[in-house]
């Protein structure tokens, strides 16, 4: 269990996007206390919110899917940013966490985490002194970072001489793709750099590291080509790193992230070498998922996986926007109390999920199939919808949203509800 207690006595207040204007703050642990309702209008709109059923149900499928395929699972925390998130994770049996910057290391510490992958390399002066200072703090960390080059090595090596270290840094090598991001080009690149990792006494070699996210297309066939062939490198890149005597500690580490593909990762990382290896798969979004790019990518994983998973309920939208119909300017036209600032729209812009009237509703409803939101300003969505709708200014209008982290850094502070939009708690972001 993390140490959540300084979260939970923090005092919210109307500081916060979400907290209603005027109300007296309160502690976090007190916020499920009040009394609120968000269809009765408790709280001002917009607001982002959780729902907790779903995200109880996303943590338990994510638990039974890795524990069927053999894998184990260190969620990428740069999703929601969220300890108390983090916490149920962890709960629900992750391994540790993933994070992307030593500023996400230092939160997932802070509360207790103590074993992280931090999928990146780290190359600031400040930032690898950080990781020294943490690892002789909390003799109890697990770190592993990533390494994909000799000039990223020859700063770690630098920066480490000006410290005294109370035990090896630890890292993975990162096999990347032509065109891609971070990330050795060529196996004979990253065998030459695990090689000169292996010669240092000041950076031992734990595993290797890939991130197949990149060239994702959706066409499930294509996908598992593309994703098997990387994976299949990474297996032949720590074979020949095994037979050379490279690697260093009881086990060795086999991992690659990515939320959308995650089913090929489980099923092809597997390998045997001359030690135990640990598969460890880096996921964020399944616990909020989305309703729209993870929810379409979730369709072929099922369809690949098949047996039970391609019948049993999938994972559930956890997270979603409210607004306000502020303006029916044209017959066809809503505008919505909602834009840019509330919600992510790299992917998808989001979608018109439900509506609900005080009076006319007794739960919100599904919208119909042809309102869709088409533009995004800054605090501005254009919903159209046929000029037959029924929808009147000051109706409420919950959106889904596609890719949840672009949501969730919107907001430091989410509401989480039942299924009847009762406040119950609230969850606290540190981006």
């Amino acid at each position: 269990m993390l140490d959540l207690e300084p979260i939970y006595q923090e005092i919210i207040d109307d500081r916060f996007k979400g907290f209603p204007p005027g109300a007296a703050p309160v502690p976090l642990q007190d916020l499920g206390r009040q009394g609120w309702n968000v269809l009765r209008g408790d709280l001002p709109f917009p607001l982002a919110l959780i729902k907790a059923s779903a995200l109880s149900h996303n943590a338990a499928w994510m638990r039974d899917f890795t524990q069927e395929t053999g894998v184990v699972l260190a969620p990428h925390g740069k999703t929601t940013m969220a300890p108390q998130i983090f916490d149920r994770q962890l709960g629900t049996g992750a391994w540790g966490m993933t994070v992307g910057t030593v500023h996400q290391l230092d939160i997932c510490v802070r509360f207790g985490v103590r074993r992280i992958i931090m999928a990146n390399q780290v190359v600031s002066r400040r930032d690898i002194a950080q990781v020294i200072a943490l690892r002789n703090r909390y003799a109890d960390l697990e770190f592993h970072f990533l390494i994909d080059s000799l000039a990223q090595l020859d700063l770690v090596l630098g920066e480490a001489s000006r410290h005294t270290l109370t035990r090896p840094l630890t890292a993975l090598v990162e096999l990347g793709l032509p065109g891609g991001r971070t990330g050795a080009r060529t196996q004979a690149e990253a065998l030459a750099l695990a090689r000169a990792i292996a010669t240092t006494s000041v950076v031992q070699l734990t595993g290797v590291e890939c991130y197949e996210g990149l060239k994702i297309t959706g066409d499930a066939a294509e996908d598992a080509l593309h994703v098997g062939e990387l994976m299949r490198n990474v297996k032949e890149l720590a074979l020949a790193c095994d037979r050379e005597g490279l690697f260093a500690g009881a086990t060795i580490i086999l991992t690659a992230g990515g939320s959308a593909v995650f089913d090929i990762v489980a099923r092809d990382l597997h390998t045997r070498l001359s030690r135990p290896v640990q598969t460890i798969l880096r996921s964020g979004c399944y616990v909020a998922h989305d309703s729209g790019f993870y929810e379409r990518m979730l369709q072929a994983v099922k369809a690949r996986t098949g047996g039970q998973w391609k019948t049993r309920p999938g994972l559930k939208p956890a997270l979603e926007v409210w607004a306000q119909v502020q303006s029916r300017p044209e017959p066809t036209l809503a505008i919505l109390t909602m834009g840019r600032r509330d919600a992510s729209y790299d992917l998808d812009l989001p979608g018109a999920m439900l509506w609900y009237r005080a009076g006319k509703h007794s739960r919100p409803e599904a919208t119909a199939p042809d309102w869709r939101i088409t533009k995004l300003n800054d605090q501005h969505a254009y919903l159209d919808v046929p000029s037959k709708a029924d929808l009147q200014v000051g109706d409420l209008v919950a959106c889904g949203i596609s890719h949840p982290c672009t949501t969730f850094d919107k907001w430091q502070l989410l509401p989480e509800v039942d299924d009847d939009y009762n406040v119950v708690g609230g969850v606290r972001t540190f981006f």
